[in-house]
């Protein structure tokens, strides 16, 4: 019953906060109609969007267009990550050989990265896959760490009485007991591959919501500009909603305890 109560009050909580944005919006755009469109003059510039794309691709090959990158980038990241996570955090030598060199580059914004991989690899597809990579790649392969280096010993007695080899020792006690933490570190990397993958294709690109925004800023079309903020927003939403579904699907006694 209190379970039942308190998802209630999220909701009704959510709703007024959403609410509240709307007429943000509504105040700030009715008293400066000129420069920031109002909700309805967005849904119009949304409508025409779907009647007349732009470069020829719809609002949903932006949308798909920009996810590509992401999907291809984290499925690197994750496979990577997750496994030099897994081994800095096993062993002792090999996380004190790499943990410097990945806390000095780890600070370093994947924005930043963007004229040294222009001059290497130019302005083509792969390079924005590649920012969202770097952006993808640090927050996995540090939580990965963390988590392997702080799995309980009890699990580890229990594996070493049953005689587990490193492999086995890995794949069937360490991996589970760091999972809650790698799924953690997967996603702030999906936040934040989404928000790089925006910011790279605002540089150099025919597709996807960031080009959606530069091309709104290019012909000083506001509006196009709030409908690609707003599709980010919720795209991003969605993602978040998904992977904290599979998140509970995985790690379900988290949810119980």
């Amino acid at each position: 019953m209190k379970k039942n109560q308190s998802q209630t009050r999220d909701i009704i909580l959510s709703t007024l906060s959403i609410l509240g944005l709307i007429a943000i919006w509504f105040l700030v755009s009715n008293s400066k109609p000129d420069f920031f469109p109002t909700p309805m003059a967005t849904i119009e510039r949304l409508i025409r969007l779907i009647e007349k794309p732009v470069m020829k691709i719809s609002i949903l090959g932006h949308v798909f267009a920009s996810l590509k990158r992401v999907v291809m980038a984290l499925l690197a990241a994750i496979v990577l990550g997750v496994g030099m996570g897994l081994f800095m955090g096993w062993n002792k030598k090999v996380r004190a050989a790499l943990n410097p060199i990945l806390m000095a580059l780890r600070p370093i914004p994947p924005i930043a990265w963007i004229p040294l991989i222009i001059l290497l690899f130019g302005i083509g597809e792969f390079p924005k896959v590649l920012l969202v990579f770097i952006g993808a790649f640090f927050p996995i392969v540090m939580n990965t760490m963390s988590g392997v280096a702080m799995v309980d010993d009890m699990y580890l007695k229990v594996g070493k009485i049953y005689k587990a080899n490193t492999w086995q020792m890995l794949r069937h006690v360490v991996f589970p007991a760091a999972m809650p933490t790698i799924l953690a570190g997967i996603k702030i990397a999906i936040s934040s591959g989404w928000m790089v993958v925006v910011a790279a294709e605002m540089l150099s690109s025919k597709s996807g919501l960031g080009f959606l925004i530069n091309r709104g800023r290019d012909s000083y079309d506001v509006a196009l500009i709030m409908v690609a903020m707003i599709l980010i927003g919720v795209v991003g939403a969605l993602l978040s909603a998904v992977f904290t579904f599979i998140e509970r699907k995985l790690c379900g006694w988290m949810s119980k305890e």
